[in-house]
This record gives C-alpha cells, sequence and structure tokens, in this order.
C-alpha cells in the first residue's frame, strides 16, 4: 500500500456519513450499500509469507477478508472459516485464488467447540499443517440502550463466539503447528475503552488481551509466537448491522484522523506479525486505533 506521494493519512479512504445495513448479525459484505476497501487494488505481495499455510476465521469478509487477500499474495494458502455467509465467502476464495494460492471455505457456527475442531480438522486434511492461525472472527450484537437489554443469552453467544472459541481453535490446532508458527488474535480499542452499548462485545475484546499475552508465555518454549492486533474504528458489515442510521452517520468521527479505518489498512499489521520480520516479537498488543493511544 505505497505510493510516491506521501498520503495525508486523514484523507486516504471515506469518511461519514454511512449507511445502515438492515439484516441480522452478523452482517453480510455483498448486502453492504457502501462496500469498504479489502485492498484489491491497492495491497501488494512481498513473498512474506511463501509456502505457508493459514487458517483465518471470520475470513468472509471484514478485517479477515483483508488479511486473507493479502496473506495470499504474500504467498500463503489459505482456509476461510466463516458462519454462513456463503457468497461473501466465495469473494474471499476468489481473491486467494487470484493470488495463485489454494483456497478451502469451512462453514459453520464456531460458538460451538465441536465445529472448532471440525474446522481444525479440515484444514490439516486438505493442507497438513497449520503456519498461521488468525483467530478473528466475532459476534456482535446490535447496541443497546440499557445494561438491561443485554440478555443473558446474548452474553453468553458473544462469549462462546469471540473467546471461548479461541481456547478451542488453539486447542485443536498446536499438534499441528511448529516452531515457527505464529497465532494472531484480533482484539479491539474496546479492550481498553469499552462502549456501554455493546459491552459484552467489549469485555470478550478485553478477555482476548488477556488471553494472548497468558497464551504468548505458554507458547513461545514451543517456538510458538502469540500477538494480537487491535483496531481502533473500522468499516466492516459487523458495524454496518450493529447500529442504526444515526450512529453510522458519525462512525469513527471521533478518532484522532476523524474517519474509521478500512479493512486494507489493517491487513499489514496481521502481515508484519505472520512474517519472520517481526520473529522476536511475542505477547504484543499492536493498536492500528487511527492515533488513540493504547494504555
Amino acid at each position: 500500500m505505497s505510493s510516491a506521494t506521501p498520503t495525508d493519512p486523514r484523507q486516504a479512504e471515506p469518511k461519514p456519513p454511512f449507511q445502515e445495513q438492515p439484516q441480522a448479525p452478523p452482517g453480510s459484505d455483498a448486502q453492504m450499500q457502501t462496500r469498504p476497501d479489502y485492498g484489491e487494488q491497492s495491497y501488494r505481495g512481498h513473498d512474506r509469507l511463501t509456502g505457508r499455510v493459514a487458517l483465518i476465521t471470520g475470513a468472509d469478509s471484514g478485517i479477515g477478508r483483508a488479511v486473507a487477500l493479502a496473506f495470499a499474495r504474500e504467498g500463503a494458502d489459505v482456509a476461510i472459516a466463516y458462519l454462513s455467509e456463503h457468497e461473501d465467502a466465495t469473494e474471499t476464495e476468489r481473491l486467494v485464488e487470484q493470488a495463485g494460492r489454494t483456497a478451502l471455505t469451512i462453514a459453520g457456527d464456531l460458538a460451538d467447540t465441536r465445529h472448532c475442531e471440525d474446522v481444525v480438522a479440515k484444514a490439516v486434511q486438505r493442507f497438513g499443517r497449520i503456519d498461521l492461525l488468525v483467530n478473528n472472527a466475532s459476534f456482535q450484537g446490535k447496541s443497546v440502550e440499557r445494561f438491561e437489554e443485554l440478555s443473558a443469552e446474548r452474553v453468553e453467544h458473544t462469549f462462546r463466539t469471540n473467546i471461548l472459541a479461541m481456547f478451542s481453535l488453539v486447542r485443536s490446532a498446536l499438534p499441528h503447528m511448529q516452531a515457527g508458527a505464529v497465532v494472531i488474535n484480533t482484539a479491539s480499542i474496546q479492550a481498553y475503552q469499552p462502549s456501554p452499548d455493546i459491552l459484552d462485545y467489549a469485555a470478550t475484546k478485553g478477555a482476548i488481551v488477556a488471553f494472548t499475552k497468558g497464551l504468548a508465555t505458554s507458547l513461545i518454549a514451543r517456538g510458538i509466537r502469540v500477538n494480537a492486533v487491535a483496531p481502533g474504528p473500522v468499516w466492516t458489515p459487523l458495524i454496518a448491522q450493529s447500529y442504526d442510521e444515526k450512529h453510522l452517520q458519525h462512525f469513527g468521527e471521533n478518532s484522532p484522523m476523524g474517519r474509521p479505518a478500512q479493512p486494507a489498512e489493517l491487513a499489514p499489521a496481521y502481515v508484519f506479525l505472520a512474517s519472520d520480520e517481526s520473529r522476536y516479537v511475542s505477547g504484543e498488543v499492536l493498536g492500528v486505533t487511527g492515533g488513540r493511544v493504547l494504555p
């Protein structure tokens, strides 16, 4: 994502207002009226991940699709895990294959521990191993006005999808990971500056930060690095389906840059953490927040 002339980061991508996407979570890129930028026209690979095998959850759209595209253009084969957005997953598959790499799509609900095990098994059956595990899939429900609207059922589902699935995926993947393998988790600015209207989601992101740091300490003796990326506001289907039009009119404006990120602007952080260029980095949370300082 480079050019001969430096770009003002405040003006590099679209600003609000954005339009509401009236549909059930987790959202669909194919139905968005204002489409995110995944890096199709901008990302250039440099063979940083040649010959590696990546399993990326939530890779049908949003940050996951941008990471899948970037990893493929860096030389990795990609297993694309997603819930049920088949049209979106097919587009990610096309982008990976267009980059000359092999793609595998795996649908199902990661809130189910058995499906987490099945995802790993299918990826290993196809590719033989896992070099890069990107735990990116998340559930974010509709924003609420009062705490009492966060039902016990919703909170449990959010935790099962966002953090308990990471335990299951890592547990299943470890027998197929060797020294030099990498785990990258998607945290969030919400771990540090939680929004009350999506407090269940924010709480899981805080748990992911602790999970990342503890897992890194546990696995470094095996030569496996673990890090996380903490995005600030990012324009994805997850956002479009969580907020009403009034909120979307101003989404990301409170960022120091005055706009949200696009998924393409997150992908390079994942590539860095996946590549040997970060081989001395483990247990870190890399903020891509548009200027908000992580504590």
